[in-house]
């Protein structure tokens, strides 16, 4: 059991599911990691059932505000059956075999994430509560699934904030997993689970790769960060006039040129470049480069807010460039995945950039992740991306 400091109960009576470290004033025996415990307030009332986490400054996660319920198998059953049942129903399952099927706090299963690659599922356990639940979460999704296949990237640099160490490897089954297709749209895409980023491609930016697809016909392209490609390749399928994208890493472009031969497209109108981003957007206005369309989804600069002023500079920067490489009428679609960066601090960077470059621009549209990474109206910080199409005077 842990009991809250006087008044600190606030959060967990708006549903609010972290509880920190500073707003406990005693815990009963010595719980383990990952320990299901009872939450109470000040005057003994109990509030939720928490996961214990020791080593983390997130000291407990609620599974459940009904301090009576049973935290067990089937409970995290049956918010596992839930969560994927409402990504069935989702538009989108119509249009593409990828999906998250589980993100975290939003699905009431803090610190899991589970994405499914056609038949292929790819689980991350990145907080004491999940890992504690793992081998019965991996039956369960197995299950309810029905893929053979789990392969776990519990990798992301969160675990250590949890004293949980790295662990990636197939948990269920076995296949070869380096080159998952998918289809996503009509357009095919080889996912790379066992070294791509995060789980090995970016789910949150479907409809949005969708909709810059639908704008991109006729247009001069540049896609900044592209990675393996999605942003270029949607914007190619929708009769971009050429598009050019940018990435500095080597495998990730080769996985890229993979998803350009997939699809019956002109090879001949998309050229990628392994560079420095920065860089080679400067090296392009040097030159006088203009495009129709720039794109800037960039990795994530602030997890926290503590490193949201370096990385304000960077988005300055960045979509300082874009605006001098953007065309009179072009638009530029640009992105944050930082959580440390709210979208009003956003906006008002990509506002400063533009002033900064000399150009007039209004904002036409705002992005956000995909409906199938949700945001519980109680968890803000669930709320991580961000983004803004830009049309330039």
């Amino acid at each position: 059991m842990i009991q809250l400091k006087k008044g600190r109960e606030k959060s967990l009576k708006r549903r609010h599911p972290w509880i920190f470290s500073g707003a406990i004033e005693r815990v009963s025996g010595k719980p383990h990691g990952g320990e299901t415990v009872e939450v109470r307030d000040a005057s003994g009332q109990p509030l939720a059932l928490a996961a214990y986490s020791p080593a983390s400054q997130i000291r407990a996660r609620v599974w459940s505000f009904d301090a009576s319920q049973a935290i067990d198998e089937k409970f995290l059953r049956s918010r596992l059956q839930r969560a994927i049942a409402f990504r069935a129903q989702l538009p989108a399952a119509r249009h593409s075999n990828a999906m998250r099927l589980v993100h975290g706090e939003s699905d009431g299963l803090p610190g899991l994430v589970v994405d499914r690659y056609a038949d292929v599922l790819v689980a991350q356990f990145l907080s004491a509560g999940a890992e504690g639940w793992r081998e019965g979460i991996l039956d369960a999704l197995k299950d309810i699934s029905g893929c053979e296949a789990i392969f776990e990237r519990s990798d992301a640099e969160v675990r250590k904030l949890e004293g949980l160490q790295p662990r990636v490897g197939f948990a269920r089954g076995n296949r070869s997993a380096s080159r998952c297709p998918i289809i996503e749209y009509g357009l095919n895409f080889r996912v790379d689970v066992e070294q791509g980023q995060k789980t090995g491609f970016f789910l949150d930016q479907r409809e949005n790769r969708q909709r810059l697809r639908a704008l991109a016909a006729g247009r001069e392209v540049l896609d900044g960060f592209s990675y393996t490609g999605g942003f270029a390749i949607a914007a190619l399928a929708g009769g971009a006039a050429r598009v050019t994208a940018l990435e500095s890493s080597a495998p990730a472009l080769a996985v890229a040129r993979e998803n350009l031969a997939a699809n019956p497209l002109d090879a001949a109108k998309l050229e990628f470049v392994q560079a420095d981003v920065f860089a080679h957007l400067r090296t392009l206005r040097d030159r006088g480069a203009r495009f129709d369309m720039v794109i800037l989804d960039p990795p994530k600069f602030a997890p926290t807010a503590a490193q949201a002023k370096n990385a304000a500079r960077a988005y300055k920067d960045i979509n300082l460039l874009a605006f001098k490489l953007l065309a009179p009428g072009g638009l530029l679609a640009t992105f944050s995945c930082s959580g440390g960066v709210p979208a009003d601090l956003f906006q008002s960077i990509v506002a400063g950039a533009a002033l900064d470059a000399g150009v007039e621009a209004k904002i036409i549209e705002r992005f956000g992740a995909a409906a199938d990474h949700p945001v519980a109206l109680e968890f803000p910080e669930g709320d991580y991306l961000k983004g803004l199409l830009a049309l330039r005077s």
